[in-house]
């Protein structure tokens, strides 16, 4: 067996960019005892195969230099509510409980859905092995009422729970509509639950919050939906629980009563406030990023827009393995220097044998450009991908990538430590897909020196490519973020001549599409370097941009597909899913848009005729007589792999675009056509067959003299460097740098 040794030390970053002048504070975390080194180092390329340049990294003197104490920082997972109710909810001899449930993992350990609970005083509402339980514990006894029969997953149940005099109630009723849960009533499957007691202690009054979904102590995480639920000063009739049931709560001796739809507005719901319409108003705040703008109990799937009918979305999806941030104290600040240059640095950490890097990013003075060209890092798509689990945990994952996966360390720390969160290819723990992903923790994948578990580089490792190329053919350059483009928009890329994406720069919002229209249509240039780029619908939570959302669903390669009813974001008010489906296909600005994947090889490209065209001189100089292209590279041995794009004119690719080269007819059959042109399966559809599964390289001009350069290709940067950047694929291009980075105008392309 080979020993791989463990990581001990790793960390993140209060914020990917900075400024001149600016405070980053960096968050560390040790496994064993002692000092940790800190330094900042500038990172140049991250690609360790010994067929390319080789890790570059250079240390920058700063004041952070040096040695620090060694501690281990603690991360609690799981999304709640919290309602400081300053004591108005510590409910005596009597009381009562109400709220709508749907369980999505009820055998699973002790889960709360209301509760104030010191852990033996207090009460507690939830689930024990699967049966709607009653806990009332007064400091010393723990009394337990339950009910005769489990809930059963994904099925909408109204709960109560009541006490007085000792005596005490839990009911469970199924809800069912013909929409809102797994089974149809007309079924029968799902029935009353029931369970009384005799002889239970009045409730101690610990000094703790009300929480829904957890405990005060942030145990007995619940995985599913709540909706509405209220607590009582008094037990509850048989005739209150019935209309509790429809939906018609009495309101005498209310105390609280949450309605989660409150919030909904034109704007979304990216509130964590969880508005109380009791007599006191004891609203909750989010723990977690508990997930909005969900279906209710009472959705009856006539309307798919939460804000259409947000009576219908008053539940909240909790999960157990949540992570919104991992809340760990500051121990590196660094108040970047006034002369630091914009390009990507690293905190480099170290720890015994272990070396980390942290990522982030140095900008230009603020308002600022110090350079032409700008390299736009896909920090989105980073966020997607953070920590994901891919490989291990998705059975076909090895076929889809047509080779057997090699696990490293950090691979291997993401499974000793779940805790870390999970990307927007993972799934909860109960099986709904992950939507939320935060940059406020460890991210172990984007680090340089990472090989996925798809054999290769991925995300920002493979964008250092770039990075290093950029260097080596002597280009000076600015560097920025998704999240810098989502907050400046066009102003930021109009500062610049030319903008370079990264190589995978899939998940996008609609401000920073905008920003690329506005820029484009104002004569600015970009270089689309890579592949699957502009694809999936993102947002950026308004009041914490460390927190992002995506919502799949209907189309394109996906990993879960969203709940029905459950399509639109809850950050913003706008439909997830994929770009193509809101009339936005990545053709209509960068001439060629996601059409196939395969992770077996990379291959190369035959140039078309339009690489000849007189009007293609400037970005084929040098290059006169090619016939193929990019038959070399550090990803796959090939420019045109990994993920691929082609030129669709019915999908809004301009007419006036020319079609350089194309990889098509030389991918395997692992090179399948991508699910959203699939209408029907039938045999054909690999790249043995179908003419769709190519990578193409575009070249289109835009109004106001300006112009977009597609490569098509995630692979097209790990070919750059190959014979000391002397090759084809860096000599098209620079020429094409070059060219866009010249302020004359774009000479327009005719139809």
């Amino acid at each position: 067996m080979v020993h791989v040794p463990r990581p001990t030390v790793t960390g993140y970053a209060d914020r990917f960019s900075v400024a001149p002048g600016e405070t980053i504070e960096f968050k560390v975390s040790c496994d064993e005892p002692g000092e940790f080194r800190a330094e900042v180092v500038r990172l140049r390329n991250g690609d360790t195969n010994p067929a390319g340049p080789g890790f570059r990294e250079s240390v920058v003197d700063t004041p952070v230099t040096g040695t620090y104490p060694a501690r281990h920082q603690e991360i609690r997972t799981g999304s709640a509510v919290v309602v400081p109710d300053g004591g108005r909810l510590a409910l005596g001899g009597t009381g009562a409980v109400h709220v709508f449930v749907q369980p999505t993992t009820p055998a699973k350990g002790p889960q709360a859905f209301v509760s104030r609970w010191d852990g033996t005083g207090g009460w507690w509402l939830g689930l024990v092995d699967g049966r709607v339980t009653l806990r009332l514990g007064d400091g010393t006894t723990v009394h337990e009422t339950v009910a005769d029969a489990p809930l059963a997953p994904w099925i909408w149940y109204s709960v109560t729970a009541s006490w007085s005099d000792g005596a005490t109630v839990v009911t469970a009723t199924p809800t069912l509509t013909s929409a809102n849960s797994l089974w149809s009533p007309a079924v029968g499957l799902a029935a009353p639950t029931t369970g009384a007691h005799e002889g239970a202690p009045v409730p101690a009054r610990p000094d703790v919050d009300t929480v829904l979904a957890a405990t005060a102590g942030f145990t007995d995480h619940y995985n599913g939906k709540l909706d509405s639920p209220a607590v009582y000063t008094r037990a509850l009739t048989d005739e209150a629980r019935t209309a509790l049931s429809r939906g018609e709560g009495p309101t005498a001796d209310l105390l609280a009563h949450w309605d989660f739809a409150a919030e909904i507005g034109r704007t979304g719901v990216p509130s964590d406030t969880y508005t109380d319409r009791g007599p006191h108003g004891l609203h909750g705040r989010g723990h977690n990023a508990p997930y909005r703008a969900m279906t209710g109990w009472n959705w009856t799937g006539e309307e798919e827009n939460y804000r259409h009918a947000p009576e219908e979305y008053g539940a909240v999806h909790f999960t157990d393995d949540a992570l919104d941030d991992a809340g760990w104290e500051t121990d590196v600040r660094l108040t970047v220097p006034d002369d630091l240059p914009s390009a990507v640095y690293a905190l480099r950490i170290t720890l015994g044998d272990t070396v980390d890097h942290i990522p982030f990013w140095v900008l230009p003075p603020r308002g600022t450009a110090t350079a032409k060209i700008l390299l736009l890092f896909p920090t989105a798509s980073y966020l997607a991908y953070a920590n994901d689990h891919i490989v291990p945990d998705v059975p076909v994952a090895q076929s889809i990538l047509g080779h057997t996966s090699v696990f490293a360390a950090p691979d291997l720390a993401l499974l000793e430590h779940p805790e870390y969160g999970l990307s927007t290819y993972d799934h909860h723990s109960d099986g709904s897909g992950v939507g939320h992903t935060s940059r406020l923790r460890p991210i172990l994948t984007m680090r340089p020196g990472h090989r996925h578990s798809t054999g290769s580089l991925w995300q920002f490792p493979a964008d250092l490519h770039l990075v290093d190329w950029l260097h080596g053919v002597g280009a000076e350059f600015d560097v920025a973020t998704d999240e810098d483009l989502d907050r400046e928009g066009a102003e930021l890329l109009g500062r610049y001549s030319v903008v370079l994406t990264g190589t995978h720069p899939e998940y996008y919002s609609a401000r920073m599409l905008d920003a690329w229209e506005t820029y484009l249509g104002a004569g600015g240039r970009g270089m689309y370097m890579g592949g699957n780029g502009f694809y999936w619908v993102i947002a950026y939570h308004p009041e914490k941009p460390h927190l992002m959302e995506v919502r799949k669903g209907e189309a394109g390669c996906r990993a879960w597909q969203a709940r029905p009813g459950e399509l639109h974001m809850a950050f913003t008010p706008e439909r997830g899913g994929i770009w193509r489906n809101r009339g936005r296909s990545p053709q209509k600005l960068f001439g060629v848009g996601f059409t196939t994947e395969g992770m077996d090889h990379s291959s190369a490209y035959d140039t078309l005729q339009d690489f000849a065209d007189p009007r293609a001189g400037f970005l084929t100089a040098g290059l006169e007589g090619t016939t193929v292209l990019g038959d070399h590279g550090l990803v796959g041995n090939g420019a045109a792999g990994h993920e691929c794009d082609r030129y669709d004119l019915t999908l809004g690719t301009p007419p006036n675009a020319l079609l350089l080269a194309t990889s098509a007819g030389r991918h395997s059959d692992n090179y399948p056509l991508v699910a959203e042109d699939i209408y029907f399966p039938f045999d054909g559809l690999g790249g043995t067959d179908n003419f769709q599964v190519r990578a193409d390289v575009v070249y289109l001009t835009t109004a106001n003299g300006g112009g977009v350069f597609s490569t098509g290709s995630i692979a097209w940067a790990g070919s750059l460097a190959t014979n000391g950047y002397d090759n084809d694929v860096s000599r098209l291009t620079r020429n094409v740098l070059e060219r866009f980075a010249d302020p004359k105008p774009l000479d327009p392309l005719d139809v």
